[in-house]
């Protein structure tokens, strides 16, 4: 068999392996190692999968994810997640649909402190669903804008998304968290209009809340004014200069820890909970990279990423079809497969073609983990329509998926926007003070 015949069929067998729920990280080693040992020779596979171990292990990059999980974690931990909620509840919650952009504003927030979606809409389905649905919102809006709003979790830094993304592509990790900051703000805007929207529409979808004093806006801020700060610092942070994106989630963490302690919300058992589950999720995204370091040689000796861009050039598109035509397929490949199994899968086939087309590599990384957030709330799959669906049990699978429908009409919007307008996206990296 030629080396790509071996190549499509490992690919092949890797889909069907994820189709059967069969955990990322296993089927990707699987077949990248059955691949190396096929096109290479047994040694050579050996040598590779310890190698790659340990290279990734003693990565001083990859400690910006245990470090971030765990600022998140403890936040959550703390209730310093639902002091934000509560702020933005407090400042728009009157309006029409208040409730509903308070959690989306809930959801930011907490995007800043996790840099997880599945956190992000778990979290703030726990700590909104019962108020939308205490103050009679359509179940449809309330979990539509849960589902939806915890996406912002692989878009505002820090995102997990973007550090697998710059270690796939040996990019800058802080140029992509600082990329991510005006779209993740952009879309959080355009999920805020879209309530607005359906809500003048049809009024009952979402009611208004109660009216808060000025006493009570005061108080709800000032509770969430600790967090407020430690986002701004670290972000600006790195922005400014002052901190690495290492040295950010250092210091993110540690002042989560402090206020917690100093606010007597964070005991020694809360601490080892959230330090607990932060190795666990770390654990999770070092398997995947590891593997996705497996499969990454494999595609490289079965010669498909250079098929692929003889096939795309063939066709004669300009840079931006070639870079639509991607994206269609992140589009499609996000109804069926898990996003970090697409990251890893699809990067070594089409970076080569993004990087020969002259296409910033910062940019499309925005793009790519765009699309991975329109994955999230793309049926069948959705991963968030489930996290939702376990908070709220008596809400129909059905319902919850036209719930999202206009939230994903909005991401696209987005997506075309960064398309025409890269700058979006580039403006911080470019001007970051070194």
């Amino acid at each position: 068999m030629t080396p790509a015949l071996i190549g499509t069929i490992g690919m092949a067998a890797l889909i069907v392996m994820l189709m059967l729920r069969v955990p990322v990280a296993f089927a990707m080693f699987a077949v990248g190692f059955a691949g190396i040992w096929t096109l290479s020779g047994l040694p050579a596979a050996m040598s590779l999968m310890a190698s790659e171990t340990f290279t990734l292990a003693s990565s001083a990059e990859l400690v910006v994810v245990p470090l971030f999980i765990l600022m998140g974690n403890v936040a959550s931990a703390t209730g310093m997640s639902r002091a934000l909620y509560d702020a933005a509840y407090a400042l728009v919650g009157p309006v029409r649909g208040g409730l509903a952009s308070a959690t989306v504003i809930g959801c930011g927030g907490f995007a800043a402190l996790s840099g997880s979606s599945v956190a992000a809409a778990l979290t703030m389905g726990k700590v909104s669903m019962a108020e939308m649905e205490r103050f009679g919102y359509d179940s449809r809006l309330s979990t539509g804008v849960v589902a939806a709003g915890g996406t912002l979790g692989i878009l505002i830094p820090p995102s997990t998304g973007f550090v697998i993304y710059a270690i796939l592509t040996q990019q800058s990790i802080g140029r992509l968290f600082l990329a991510g900051v005006l779209p993740g703000l952009m879309l959080l805007g355009l999920f805020i209009l879209t309530v607005t929207i359906l809500c003048w529409l049809k009024p009952e979808l979402g009611p208004p809340g109660p009216k808060s004093s000025l006493r009570q806006l005061g108080a709800a801020t000032g509770r969430a004014l600790p967090i407020i700060l430690i986002i701004l610092l670290t972000i600006g942070g790195i922005y400014g200069g002052i901190f690495s994106p290492v040295e950010a989630a250092a210091v993110g963490a540690g002042l989560v820890v402090i206020a917690g302690a100093l606010m007597r919300r964070l005991s020694l058992r809360t601490l080892w909970e959230a330090g607990r589950d932060s190795i666990v999720t770390t654990a999770t995204v070092m398997l995947i990279l590891i593997a996705a370091h497996m499969i990454n040689p494999f595609l490289a000796l079965s010669h498909i990423p250079q098929a692929v861009g003889t096939f795309l050039a063939a066709l004669d598109l300009p840079a931006v079809g070639v870079l639509a035509l991607i994206l269609l397929c992140y589009l499609v490949l996000g109804c069926f497969l898990e996003g970090f199994a697409m990251l890893v899968l699809t990067l070594p086939i089409f970076f080569p073609v993004i990087v020969q087309l002259g296409i910033d590599p910062i940019w499309f990384g925005v793009l790519v983990v765009l699309t991975l957030e329109m994955g999230l709330i793309s049926p069948p799959v959705g991963v968030n329509i489930f996290i939702v669906k376990s908070v709220a049990r008596h809400v129909p699978l059905e319902q919850i998926f036209i719930g999202v429908a206009p939230f994903w009409v909005a991401m696209l919007v987005a997506l075309g926007l960064l398309v025409a307008f890269p700058q979006i996206a580039l403006i911080l990296p470019n001007t970051m003070i070194r």
